[in-house]
């Protein structure tokens, strides 16, 4: 069993940075891929990361590569997300996700943090 629980998101303007964090109860973080979506009003949730457990291999949803960066830290059982150059088409509710394969699905999801680009 693994509890996640989000944090960092906010109201941000235009072209702004932000760094979502996802901290996981469990000795077993380590163990799993770690990914964020998010969910904007009446749109399915989109894939926006991925990291396999050891960090050494990462994906990327098409419309955030090369603006967001995922990363995690096992030793604070901790995984992030950094969100430069924001765009409002980027408010969301982001989730993080912890699961076996870090392109396929998901056991266990964060309750969620809002964010919100202001343009």
């Amino acid at each position: 069993q693994v509890q996640l629980v989000e944090s960092g998101g906010g109201l941000v303007q235009a072209g702004g940075s932000l760094r979502l964090s996802c901290a996981a109860s469990g000795r077993t973080f380590s163990s799993y891929a770690m990914g964020w979506f998010r969910q904007a009003p009446g749109k399915e949730r989109e894939f926006v990361a991925a990291i396999s457990w050891s960090g050494g291999n990462t994906y990327y949803g098409v419309s955030v590569k090369g603006r967001f960066t995922i990363s995690r830290d096992n030793a604070k059982n901790t995984v992030y997300l950094l969100m430069n150059s924001l765009k409002p088409e980027d408010t969301a509710v982001y989730y993080c996700a912890a699961g076996w394969d870090p392109t396929g699905s998901y056991d266990y999801w964060g309750q969620g943090t809002q964010v919100t680009v202001s343009s």
